[in-house]
């Protein structure tokens, strides 16, 4: 067989592989080439020939539209390209680093950041949270990914120096109390992510059903487990009951929450918030087909033949269903209020935290700022009423904003001016309570007064957004600020403390006394702990904010060692006697704190 002739320039390592070839068939040369030498020469030459990144990017429309789909599935919830979220803006990332960079960090950016990567290490210290591994990407989703990003460019707009915002709102640091909590571990739940990738369990919420106290747990993955004699039994699994489930994008997407009502024991009724593809069905809070949506959130009552049973039979119901323009900030709290009995009028009525859907951020902020609109508020129905416009739930009566001739806001808004009213509990002396997660400096919690404005987005806790500049920056409030009629937080703390608040619950439990008037809460990525004194909260000053830690089997630790991930996925639960539990997500763990001491 005549030998094959191709032109190879004289590169040592190349050169040598061509002679290599000569001893092949023709057949399996062209695979060498394929696999071998050509991936070989892209990287030199985009390396030492000048070869430009646009002549190594594909710039294919199909490879884009793939890109466009994978981004929207594995990135959205934590990146858009236009501004700083969750992660950083995307929009020019191809002008500032290589593509090979770009592939390390996309595929493992915890390998990156430990190899002493002093962009990687820069972004983790500005974002205090790490960006999931997506080992399981195929090269060919790699590059498809890096060819969507490449297309999208930057707005263009330019800061002045004079339209700087502030760089630390909040300078007064958080102090440690000396207060030292220990932690038992309950139970690991069952890891439900792919590949053995963090976080193992999406587990996020824990509470229990009112009658016989047990304990349930929910993993965003689809799951609801029932803890019995210390284990995790699967009581639902929403993946067989709902077809259309799904837990993508991430972050909060899935099984967001559960709420058990009051009268479980005798009604058999509870409630869950999941995701579904986008526009699935026409939602009854919805808006024009030219913005995107990435998901549905659905809120379903689910009747249970037993309520004394180990697993769920029954039947559901859907009540109402929700657009949402991104993955994030969704339908993540149902709740009932606790201290609410037969008789009172809070009994029986369901409150859902409502989030703006990452609606701001992607340059959608009227959603936000009309009020003829849900997204960013908390809303107060009675599942057991029929008297909303879809006839499936009530609006109680006494809503701040039920419907007049004049009034066209949806009655079902009980508050509003939320980014992520992401937990919503109530103290023991009858405060209702809502923790809200910030853009990119304030992290609050909020005292909620029905029908009061809660700012976002033209405030970030005590602080002025200028929805016309970069919605990262704030500034201080204006002199005539109180003509805006703006509720401020209770409490809050700026990222250079924490990134991501997660709360929060008062201790009512009597295991330790001293613990008493005390709401605990945290941090979220990084696995911080903190509280405020019950009684420090009115409405218009702040509590301070302090700071306890933790240890296991009596050996002081953190929650990152604990569960060996720099990013915890920290969340609190409270059972019928008023315990308190700690959840992790990365290692799917469960704790119950069960002494306190006091070091200084």
């Amino acid at each position: 067989m005549e030998r094959m002739r191709i032109h190879v320039p004289v590169i040592p390592c190349v050169e040598k592989n061509y002679q290599i070839l000569l001893h092949f068939t023709m057949q399996k040369r062209i695979q060498i080439i394929q696999v071998v030498l050509l991936p070989l020469l892209i990287f030199f030459y985009s390396c030492h020939s000048g070869l430009s990144q646009q002549d190594v990017i594909a710039a294919d429309s199909a490879v884009i539209a793939s890109g466009k789909a994978l981004f929207n599935q594995n990135c959205a919830s934590c990146h858009n390209m236009q501004q700083n979220g969750i992660g950083p803006k995307l929009a020019g990332i191809t002008t500032e680093v290589s593509v090979e960079w770009l592939r390390h960090f996309i595929l493992n950016p915890e390998q990156t950041i430990a190899s002493g990567d002093e962009r990687a290490n820069q972004l983790f210290k500005e974002y205090k949270t790490m960006m999931p591994s997506f080992t399981g990407l195929k090269d060919n989703d790699v590059n498809a990914l890096i060819a969507f990003i490449h297309v999208q460019h930057s707005s263009g707009k330019k800061k002045k120096d004079t339209d700087k915002g502030l760089a630390d709102p909040i300078p007064e640091r958080i102090k440690f109390s000396g207060l030292m909590m220990n932690l038992e571990d309950v139970t690991t739940f069952p890891a439900t992510s792919t590949e053995g990738k963090k976080p193992l369990a999406r587990i996020t919420k824990l509470d229990f059903e009112p009658g016989t106290g047990s304990i349930f747990v929910n993993d965003l993955n689809g799951k609801l487990y029932k803890i019995k004699d210390g284990k995790p039994l699967l009581y639902m699994d929403l993946i067989k009951l709902k077809p259309k489930f799904i837990p993508q994008p991430g972050l909060g997407t899935g099984l967001g929450s559960f709420a058990f009502h009051p009268g479980f024991a005798k009604n058999g009724l509870f409630y869950t918030t999941h995701t579904e593809p986008p526009r699935t069905i026409k939602a009854e809070f919805s808006y024009d087909d030219s913005i995107k949506s990435t998901v549905q959130w659905v809120l379903t009552e689910w009747k249970v033949k037993d309520p004394a049973a180990a697993s769920f039979a029954g039947t559901s119901r859907e009540l109402f269903r929700a657009d949402m323009v991104s993955g994030i900030h969704g339908i993540q709290e149902i709740t009932f209020n606790p201290l609410a009995k037969p008789g009172n009028e809070d009994y029986g009525l369901l409150y859902i935290g409502i989030g703006d859907g990452g609606s701001v951020e992607n340059g959608y902020s009227f959603l936000v700022t009309d009020k003829n609109k849900i997204w960013g508020a908390i809303l107060r129905i009675d599942p057991l009423g029929r008297n909303s416009a879809n006839g499936k739930y009530g609006i109680p009566p006494d809503n701040p904003l039920v419907q007049t001739p004049t009034n066209k806001t949806p009655g079902e808004v009980y508050a509003y001016g939320f980014r992520n009213p992401h937990r919503i509990s109530w103290s023991a002396d009858g405060k209702m309570l809502a923790c809200n997660i910030g853009q990119h400096h304030i992290e609050s919690v909020n005292l909620i007064a029905p029908g009061n404005n809660y700012g976002w987005p033209h405030r970030e806790g005590r602080f002025v957004i200028d929805l016309d500049g970069d919605i990262n920056d704030v500034y201080p409030l204006p002199a005539d600020d109180s003509v805006y009629k703006i509720t401020y937080p209770v409490a809050e703390f700026d990222h250079d403390e924490a990134a991501a608040i997660s709360g929060g619950l008062e201790y009512w439990g009597n295991e330790m006394p001293q613990l008493k008037g005390k709401y605990f809460f945290g941090d979220i990525p990084s696995g911080r702990l903190f509280y405020i004194n019950t009684a420090d909260i009115k409405q218009g000053s702040q509590a301070p904010v302090t700071e306890w830690r933790i240890e296991i089997n009596g050996a002081p630790t953190t929650l990152v060692e604990a569960c060996g991930s720099k990013r915890v996925d920290l969340h609190f639960g409270r059972d019928a006697k008023g315990e308190l539990y700690i959840l992790t997500k990365a290692d799917g763990k469960l704790y119950k704190l069960t002494s306190a001491k006091q070091t200084m």
